[in-house]
């Protein structure tokens, strides 16, 4: 590693260690402790550096500003990591593994389990010959979504605040807490934060930047059934743990995670709890296409509606709620945060393309409430799981991204 990527790559070390998984059974905010104690370490860092205004409000939000250095009339600027990592995989005792000057073949998480990551397995490894990759050791994720957002933030603004001949505008950091839930963002104070745009660092493969996201409700259906002896069920029974897999079975094939790339939406069904009185499916419905959206939602309500006819002896409920929504029409309408990000993109020599993220960041929130943020990658790849890594050059290259954008704006 180079000195740079050293300084990013300790800070990412550190940040890992803390324990942050988020837990969207919870009933709180943030859905857990943790999350609060890690935010004002990162806090009393910012002090540190030399941030100003450095705050953890009632939330759990860490923000903090670098202030202006030039009187040229220049936009303020937000930079987004979030703290959390999701609870899909153990997120404890994550020992990262250093894999230096990857020669392109296969590396090893861990011998002892048969896990190795290799071109094959892992296509854009082969754009990543020669970097230092980091994996964890095969008992964790490695946290790279998003602690590698939040370490190349938190370079950026001591490389900044340590180079007062860098001219740029104001600049402020927020850290925050339950991305991964979908939840936490909508209690981020977007006024007080008086960005003008803002960009969310938490994204994958070099060059990806999220313009644009799903649209997102989670569904639940609840189903209550009629319980009796199952010797004299016969006309009388309604077995909601039946009825649940047949709504199920009865989804269409080609409108599932697993047979959909793209901007093709899909429904994922991914709870199921029942017994012989109720049962609850929960899921997540996503499309790009808000009225190809409306109308998932719409065929859910038929399906329900055919099994209401169909086991007329049980109750079967559906409900959605609201998660997130696309931000590429508000970016269209607000150009400058594109325009200054593919500009700088260019002067470093980056090729890029601009992708519908199969997915949401806190930058989709973030754009329907007033603060454009589109979203670049951090430099991580397979999240929410044992086969995470990053390379430390996608990492350095959006540092040196983000550098120019804010040089840029300033000029």
């Amino acid at each position: 590693m180079n000195p740079l990527q050293q300084i990013i790559y300790n800070r990412f070390a550190r940040y890992i260690a803390v324990e942050t998984t988020s837990d969207p059974t919870s009933n709180v905010t943030p859905t857990t402790s943790s999350q609060i104690s890690f935010a004002h370490k990162l806090a009393d860092e910012m002090r540190k550096i030399g941030f100003s205004e450095v705050e953890v409000d009632e939330y759990g939000f860490v923000t903090g500003l670098i202030p202006a250095n030039t009187d040229k009339k220049a936009p303020t600027i937000g930079l987004f990591a979030h703290m959390d990592t999701v609870c899909d995989y153990n997120g404890a005792n994550i020992r990262p593994v250093i894999h230096e000057n990857y020669d392109g073949g296969t590396l090893t998480i861990n011998a002892d389990k048969k896990m190795f990551l290799s071109p094959e397995t892992a296509p854009n490894l082969k754009l990543c010959k020669g970097d230092t990759i980091i994996t964890a050791d095969g008992n964790s994720l490695l946290g790279g979504d998003d602690k590698m957002g939040i370490a190349v933030i938190m370079s950026l603004g001591e490389y900044l605040l340590q180079h007062p001949e860098i001219k740029h505008g104001p600049v402020k950091a927020a850290f925050t807490i339950d991305e991964e839930t979908g939840t936490g963002i909508a209690y981020f104070d977007v006024k007080k934060f008086a960005a003008d745009f803002a960009y969310t660092i938490d994204g994958a493969t070099l060059g990806d930047i999220d313009c644009g996201n799903f649209n997102a409700d989670t569904v639940t259906i609840n189903i209550t059934g009629k319980s009796c002896h199952p010797g004299s069920a016969k006309g009388f029974m309604a077995n909601p743990v039946r009825i649940a897999a047949d709504i199920i079975s009865s989804w269409p094939e080609d409108k599932l995670p697993e047979t959909t790339d793209g901007e093709d939406g899909f429904v994922l069904f991914k709870d199921i709890t029942g017994a012989l009185d109720t049962a609850c499916v929960q899921g997540i419905v996503r499309e790009h296409d808000l009225a190809k959206f409306e109308q998932f939602k719409k065929d859910l309500c038929a399906l329900v509606e055919e099994k209401r006819k169909k086991y007329p002896a049980a109750k079967i409920e559906i409900e959605f709620k609201e998660q997130y929504r696309n931000m590429r029409e508000i970016l269209k309408k607000n150009p400058q945060s594109m325009e200054l990000l593919e500009k700088a993109l260019k002067e470093n020599d980056v090729p890029y393309r601009l992708t519908q993220a199969r997915g949401g960041t806190d930058g989709s929130q973030l754009s329907l409430r007033g603060l454009p943020t589109p979203n670049i990658f951090a430099g991580y790849e397979n999240p929410h799981g044992p086969y995470e890594w990053v390379s430390m050059n996608w990492a350095e290259k959006a540092f040196h991204i983000l550098e120019s954008v804010i040089k840029d704006a300033a000029r």
